[in-house]
């Protein structure tokens, strides 16, 4: 049979790698900054674009989207035409690609620090960058399905399984968890409230971790690992069974974010017992990884290319070991809203993400431009910093945690909390210093292999385009052998999209109907009515901020919860609440019960100098809440888009909303004056105060009356 001639293009590889690196520097760089901001709150700099509130989520799209994304894009341009034996389907749907990729994430990040967020972790963006978002993903998936249908390579291998399982899932998730109602060219509210929201989000937010920051960069280990060692994967077999199961599981686990909250109880218990279950798969993939290598453990000590993948994967088997025990109840009431979790997060963002990704760029710039490494030393270095950040970085945040844990549920022997919590934050300090010193160190290595991947590039020249040649695949095909169920799937790309979708489509399906459909899994409060106006615009000020980064509106049923912060919390409450705002850490306390503790003037000081209130506070400053005059152009629209909601506002209100927003604003102003505090009633802050006084006054005393299912 006659070979067929065709040519690689190395230039879109090359684009994403040197995304990868840049956003994996700038993204870094945020997350130095806000962790010295927790130990040193003047670095907030008293500027709204600065704090700690809207940076956070800049750190966190910028690895995850940024950083990782564009990691993810490097390894499925380089590795399908190579894997598919033909060249990638388009090359203007690449660049199409690659571009709108990266207006994204300007976009993205310009948007979180003018405060337009949607107040979702991991899913912060606004409606229109949320519109782009599907677009450029739809043009990946054409241009990838493309290549995938035009292949000379009947078999489709193990890695590409996982590039469409992650494809097709990442596009699931992000409809379903974006859809919302837009009032204004950048604001939306999302159409889910309260504790279907929550689910919904952690739904999303924990396979955004599974099937962005996990799957595929299993497909990229299952590629460059076995590239890197010059020997094959350790099984075949093991890969199908990782495969089909993880993404069966994986997608069932999101209540575990939820555990003892006002989620009802049988989709916590569901979520912790998938979460049980993932072990197996995960432990099943990192072993394949690692078996890989076996009889190369003399080459592992020399080279750092398979240093990085050894300890990526290793990271990866310690992140899913911890995740299903952080599942179990008693564990979870410890690392809940505590720096455990921080921890955890970064065990695998920096050790599977960040060390995967620097072991393949190791490995691939020197091929891209046809050299060898510039410095084997320098890499090794990279190594041992990088891994002595990660221990510097997790370390203190889990020995923060298991104190302030211990110190949050002490009781004195009369039976009153033995500390406040500006107390246990102070404690707290000095291991946020050493984590961002950890970051910093980190972040350094990342610096060295900048310098270490310019210099290779330089010493080498650019292959632009690699010719090669294969057999076409022909129509008539007689499997030889015996034959398994799986074989008829992975040669099938379009049977394995549709098979992958049906998979993970289950547990989504079996978790998020049942609490949209049945009443009684959200009893409803008749006390608990609509914001005011002004509440609402406050609220909406609350989420621009970011506070939702550092406080809860959820408080679970421990004693020591309720004595700290009142009521534990009922899922009636949420009902109006879009975006629910039950939040993931705590390094300010819950405000789920917050109104009426403290007087407006309190709230006032607090926000213009937190220490003023509080000594100790590790709290930004707000001082353009004092300066800014509140928008109240946009609460005609904001009121009708709750109503279209469903929020039971009367028919019409829209035309007298601001007459009943300027008379609470001029109450509040009264009250302030009284305390000798002399500000317009049209300031932000007013606003704020307003929500503020707000939270938890609706079930407060025994007027509370539950319905179930009414």
């Amino acid at each position: 049979m006659e070979l067929e001639k065709f040519s690689i293009d190395n230039k879109l590889p090359k684009y994403f790698a040197i995304a990868t690196i840049l956003w994996g520097v700038v993204g870094m760089l945020a997350g130095v900054l806000i962790a010295f901001q927790l130990a040193f709150p003047i670095l907030n700099l008293d500027m709204a674009a600065t704090t700690f509130g809207r940076v956070r989520p800049v750190h966190t799209n910028a690895v995850i989207f940024a950083f990782v994304g564009n990691g993810i894009f490097t390894a499925i341009y380089y590795s399908l035409p190579r894997l598919l034996k033909t060249k990638m389907y388009s090359k203007v749907l690449g660049n199409i690609h690659f571009w709108g990729w990266q207006l994204i994430i300007v976009a993205a990040a310009v948007t979180l620090l003018a405060g337009y967020t949607s107040g979702k972790e991991y899913a912060e963006l606004e409606w229109p960058i949320d519109i782009a978002i599907t677009l450029v993903w739809v043009v990946f998936g054409i241009n990838m399905f493309g290549t995938i249908l035009t292949r000379r390579e009947r078999h489709l291998y193990v890695g590409i399984w996982f590039f469409i399982a992650s494809w097709v899932t990442v596009a699931m998730l992000h409809i379903v968890n974006s859809i919302e109602l837009p009032f204004s060219i950048m604001k939306s509210y999302p159409v889910y409230a309260g504790v279907q929201d929550a689910l919904v989000q952690w739904w999303y937010g924990h396979n955004a971790v599974a099937f962005f920051l996990t799957t595929p960069y299993l497909g990229l280990m299952y590629y460059f690992v076995p590239k890197a060692a010059n020997r094959p994967v350790y099984s075949y077999r093991l890969s199908i069974v990782h495969f089909w199961s993880l993404i069966f599981l994986y997608i069932w686990a999101g209540p575990h974010h939820l555990l003892y909250t006002a989620l009802p109880e049988w989709a916590q218990s569901l979520g912790t017992a998938f979460s049980i279950m993932l072990i197996l798969p995960s432990w099943g993939g990192m072993l394949n990884g690692l078996f890989t290598l076996r009889g190369a453990w003399d080459k592992v000590r020399e080279d750092p290319i398979l240093k990085f993948f050894v300890v990526g994967v290793t990271c990866y088997g310690m992140s899913t070991f911890e995740g299903p025990m952080l599942s179990l109840k008693n564990v979870n009431a410890i690392s809940h809203y505590s720096d455990w979790t921080v921890a955890h997060v970064h065990i695998g963002a920096l050790g599977w993400n960040g060390f995967m990704t620097f072991g393949m760029m190791y490995w691939l710039i020197p091929r891209l431009f046809k050299t060898e490494l510039f410095s084997k030393k320098l890499a090794s270095t990279h190594f041992l910093i990088g891994t002595f950040g990660i221990m510097l970085y997790a370390i203190p945040m889990y020995w923060a945690a298991f104190r302030s844990y211990f110190m949050f549920k002490a009781f004195t022997p009369e039976g009153q909390l033995q500390y406040q919590f500006i107390d246990i934050v102070q404690t707290t300090v000095p291991f946020y210093i050493m984590r961002a010193v950890g970051g910093t160190i980190f972040l350094l290595g990342v610096l060295l292999m900048v310098y270490n991947l310019i210099k290779t590039a330089k010493q080498g020249s650019f292959v632009e385009s690699e010719e090669a040649e294969a057999a076409p695949l022909t129509k008539q095909y007689v499997p030889t052998g015996k034959k398994f169920w799986h074989s008829v799937i992975e040669r099938r790309p379009m049977l394995l999209l549709v098979m992958s979708l049906l998979v993970v489509a289950l547990g989504g399906i079996f978790e998020l109907i049942p609490t949209f459909l049945i009443k009684s899994n959200i009893p409803t409060i008749a006390s608990v009515k609509p914001y005011t106006p002004l509440e609402l615009q406050g609220r909406d000020i609350y989420i621009r901020e970011g506070c939702y980064n550092c406080h809860s509106q959820m408080i679970r049923p421990f004693r020591y919860e309720v004595m700290r912060y009142g009521e534990y919390s009922k899922a009636g409450e949420f009902v109006y609440d879009h975006p629910f705002q039950w939040g993931s850490k705590r390094t300010g306390p819950d405000l789920a019960r917050i109104g009426g503790k403290y007087p407006d003037s309190w709230h006032f000081n607090h926000m213009l100098d937190p220490t003023s209130m509080a000594p100790g506070s590790v709290m930004p400053k707000y001082p353009w809440l004092f300066r800014r005059d509140l928008d109240i152009s946009s609460t005609n629209s904001k009121i009708h888009a709750m109503r279209k909601l469903g929020v039971p506002y009367e028919e019409g209100y829209e035309s007298r909303a601001n007459a009943d927003l300027e008379t609470q604003a001029k109450t509040i102003a009264q009250e302030l004056k009284v305390s000798k505090i002399e500000i317009s009633e049209k300031k932000e802050i007013i606003a704020l105060i307003a929500y503020l006084q707000r939270m938890g006054k609706d079930i407060k005393g025994e007027q509370q009356v539950v319905t179930a299912g009414k």
